[in-house]
């Protein structure tokens, strides 16, 4: 799929719609996601970004008016635009010039020689100058033979003469070389702040690796993109994500420079896309230090959601907090290990509740169970009941207790589930935790039987933006060694389409604006080539997206089209 090129030209030569501009949608399936139950209609009428009509296509025609716009589907299928619910736009920023692991044209990366081998290509290709800095993306010991992590001393060994990074995919963590190292003011003297880990070889000297907390004292010293090179990618950036039908990202943990350039003029006057930052808790201070910062509303197509919370670390990295033991142990091979906290539970406490005392969101990352633990605890303390329509997300709720969709229920939490999780890790997941504990990993039927509202994110870059891919892994829950996890969890396509729409939508506060095709709201909606509901489940992942509009303009169009 392209995305680049011609999307950006869309991008750039289209302007709102307006008021007076009618347009007629008919000749295909229109699924609305108006409702708990798949309701179909034939045609729609918008006027301007907002939708007007919605019914049979004889009075559809009717209320356009003679003079509207027809747009014949031709058999496509129209819905919705996607929202959302959890990635890092800020990611797809800043990967210009990197080196990307999933890029399919490179050769095969099987083991730490071919990754040496195409670090050190990528070092000749860019003709990266000595004292020059060499970042990797998608990183993961797990896809290499050894089964273990590049060392310093490897990195070393590709060039001693370049700062050489390599990105975890969970991107809760990081390898270095002695020159990066060094950069950062890293020795081997250095010692991690709680919540971080600096693992060692058999000597005791830094072997590299650096997780969770201890990763933020090198990141400061990675090359940043200036604003004038973000906002020569912003077109791209958001091209990559109108390409999959998205109408709303989100940049799930935007650091204070990103905050900065996000919400300038110069970078709201550029963004299409609808926005919602969430900038990170480690920059709070200087937030409730302005007691005119509005979150929620928007400012142009860009607004600031909430403040994110890191309450634990990644479970594919064996750094999520749990309270059952790694049956792998720790990164460095210790045992027991059920991982730890990032932050303290007082601390989050008292953070969390500055942030609820002046009507911000609460959005807390948490992976493990004992961190989905700390989420519940903190919120219980803040007194938090869902009839207070607080509606606090917690992103990933990956390995959730049974016993704990209750008291999302009584406080109103909306998950933010992570589908993907059961293709990419679920193998990974199987040789530390029991199957049974595999198997509830995003529980999505489970949740929606007790009355949660649930979304579904990529958390691009940790895996591909790629919403059908997201339909099917929600549907099929299936690894690629054919492992289902939890056939009891699987959703149909309409549920599985609701957590791409109607429950992110609800999630940010959004509903009656966005996620539903309904009189009033936004004129925001993907065509794709086949109909979901009707597509057998294999063949969901293999949908394409025709076409993405935004407020009732064409932002993005398949080349073939």
């Amino acid at each position: 799929m392209k995305f680049t090129a011609a999307a950006a030209l869309l991008l750039a030569t289209t302007g709102p719609a307006l008021a007076q501009d009618k347009t007629l949608y008919r000749g295909g399936p229109i699924v609305t996601m108006d409702g708990d139950s798949p309701q179909l209609v034939e045609a729609i009428v918008t006027a301007g970004d907002r939708i007007t009509f919605v019914g049979p296509e004889k009075a559809a025609r009717k209320a356009a008016g003679k003079d509207a716009a027809i747009h014949d589907l031709k058999g496509a299928t129209l819905l919705p635009g996607f929202i959302d619910a959890h990635s890092h736009f800020a990611v797809a920023l800043q990967m210009a010039g990197g080196l990307d692991l999933w890029d399919k044209a490179l050769p095969p990366v099987t083991d730490i020689a071919s990754l040496q081998g195409v670090i050190r290509s990528h070092i000749a290709r860019r003709a990266i100058p000595k004292g020059g800095w060499v970042v990797v993306w998608q990183y993961n010991e797990e896809k290499l033979s050894e089964k273990r992590h590049i060392t310093r001393a490897e990195l070393d060994a590709v060039s001693p003469d370049h700062k050489i990074v390599l990105l975890h995919i969970s991107l809760h963590g990081l390898v270095a070389n002695s020159p990066a190292l060094a950069a950062a003011g890293l020795s081997d003297a250095s010692q991690p702040e709680p919540g971080g880990l600096m693992l060692r070889d058999a000597a005791g000297r830094l072997n590299g690796v650096l997780l969770e907390k201890a990763m933020y004292r090198l990141m400061p010293a990675l090359p940043q993109p200036t604003d004038e090179q973000k906002l020569a990618m912003l077109d791209a950036a958001q091209a990559r994500y109108f390409a999959e039908g998205y109408t709303h990202a989100q940049d799930g943990a935007t650091q204070p420079a990103d905050l900065a350039f996000f919400t300038s003029a110069a970078a709201r006057e550029r963004i299409k896309i609808d926005l919602a930052l969430l900038p990170v808790f480690t920059g709070l201070d200087a937030m409730l230090a302005d007691s005119a910062l509005a979150f929620g509303t928007y400012d142009g197509h860009v607004k600031r959601q909430g403040i994110k919370f890191m309450l634990d670390g990644s479970p594919q990295a064996r750094t999520a907090f749990f309270t059952r033991d790694y049956a792998r142990g720790a990164p460095d091979g210790a045992h027991p290990w059920h991982g730890q906290p990032i932050v303290k539970q007082e601390e989050f406490e008292t953070l969390a509740r500055k942030v609820h005392d002046r009507g911000w969101q609460l959005f807390v990352h948490a992976n493990g169970d004992a961190a989905i633990d700390m989420a519940i605890q903190g919120f219980d303390a803040l007194g938090i009941k869902a009839a207070d329509d607080r509606r606090p997300v917690v992103i990933h709720s990956q390995f959730q207790r049974p016993d704990q969709l209750a008291a999302y229920k009584r406080i109103g939490v909306g998950p933010a589930y992570f589908s993907n999780h059961t293709w990419y890790w679920a193998d990974i997941h199987r040789t530390n935790f029991p199957n049974e504990v595999v198997d509830f990993i995003s529980p999505f039927a489970s949740a929606h039987a007790v009355g949660l509202i649930a979304s579904n994110h990529s958390d691009y870059s940790v895996t591909p933006l790629d919403t059908r891919f997201m339909l099917w892994t929600s549907m099929a829950r299936v690894s690629p060694t054919g492992a289902v996890s939890g056939e009891s969890e699987r959703l149909s396509a309409y549920r599985a389409l609701q957590a791409l729409t109607t429950g992110p939508a609800w999630q940010i506060f959004e509903e009656d604006r966005k996620g539903r095709i309904k009189p009033g709201l936004l004129a925001d909606f993907v065509i794709l080539d086949r109909n979901p509901l009707t597509t057998p489940v294999d063949g969901i992942k293999d949908i394409k997206v025709r076409e993405t509009i935004k407020e009732g303009r064409t932002v993005w169009k398949a080349a073939s089209d």
